[in-house]
């Protein structure tokens, strides 16, 4: 009835011999695979900026280029992914719409963020502000983004600038409101009265004390602004009030050839499958940055 102790030794020293046989894995690796989805994120983005980035080597037709002879014809030797209603190549279309994207999806998420943390700071830190800035916030707020971009697109000209300021404007709003958030978190910080009681002035308390602070948040952020940066750019291209039709993107990409969908499916199918991937791509860089920055909530999760 009694418990065998002289098994106890055994055990430990078969689980210290199996610890010895396990093969050695490097920190690296079991961070790649603590966060999957980052990496995973990460690299599909890359292909997609690799693919955009190469388009001057690898399209194989101009994309300007037009051939009524050739005209919605499928993917072929020729024509890899097929010709619009006009005989443009839609690869070639396809691989130089992606520089659009990246571009207002970087620009968007590099500029709102910086007037986000600005404002932000300035309505956290700066009593006399606060109200201002974010009524005028709630106020940008409560018009639905797609349609203020449309207002500002229809009264100015159209290109990839007013494109990418058209975004920036309902984007900005949720940059401020999440950096004043934090503001109002770590003023009330031990390590910020400090500094104000040995007189260190504001400006290098924001820069030295209170913005690394933020960092996190701020980047998962802009990752999600540059994706809906993204869909805000495809989505006003495809309503015609984005870039020039001329001008090679995936939303002028199906908007030109919505009206053909029964006859050539093809020239929608993918640039709607790389509009996507990108997007899937940096949703998925963001969550695996939430998830690697914060290891609290990841326990959580």
């Amino acid at each position: 009835m009694g418990t065998d102790m002289s098994s106890l030794p055994m055990d430990n020293n078969a689980a210290a011999a199996a610890e010895d046989e396990a093969p050695f894995v490097p920190p690296r690796w079991r961070w790649a695979r603590k966060h999957p989805t980052l990496i995973i994120g990460a690299l599909l983005l890359i292909l997609v900026a690799a693919i955009a980035l190469a388009a001057p080597w690898i399209a194989t037709h101009d994309p300007q280029d037009i051939d009524p002879l050739t005209r919605m014809q499928p993917p072929s030797a020729e024509h890899w992914l097929g010709t619009d209603a006009l005989g443009r190549d839609v690869f070639s279309r396809a691989v130089w719409g992606g520089r659009v994207s990246l571009v207002v999806g970087i620009s968007v998420a590099v500029v709102s963020t910086l007037l986000g943390v600005v404002l932000g700071l300035m309505a956290g830190f700066v009593r006399r502000v606060d109200g201002f800035i974010m009524r005028v916030m709630d106020g940008l707020m409560a018009i639905p983004g797609i349609l203020l971009a449309i207002a500002l697109m229809a009264v100015t000209r159209a290109s990839l600038t007013t494109v990418v300021v058209a975004i920036i404007v309902p984007e900005v709003p949720r940059v401020v409101r999440l950096v004043r958030s934090l503001a109002l978190t770590l003023r009330e910080q031990l390590f910020v009265e400090a500094a104000h009681a040995v007189g260190t002035r504001l400006p290098v308390i924001l820069v030295r004390h209170v913005l690394p602070n933020m960092v996190a948040p701020l980047v998962v952020q802009a990752t999600f602004i540059a994706a809906s940066a993204v869909l805000y750019e495809a989505a006003l291209s495809f309503l015609g009030v984005g870039v020039p039709p001329v001008t090679p993107s995936w939303g002028n990409m199906m908007a030109e050839g919505r009206n053909f969908v029964a006859v050539a499916f093809h020239i929608i199918l993918y640039p709607g499958l790389l509009l996507a991937a990108t997007v899937l791509a940096i949703n998925l860089l963001g969550d695996g940055l939430r998830d690697a920055l914060d290891p609290r909530l990841a326990r959580q999760l």
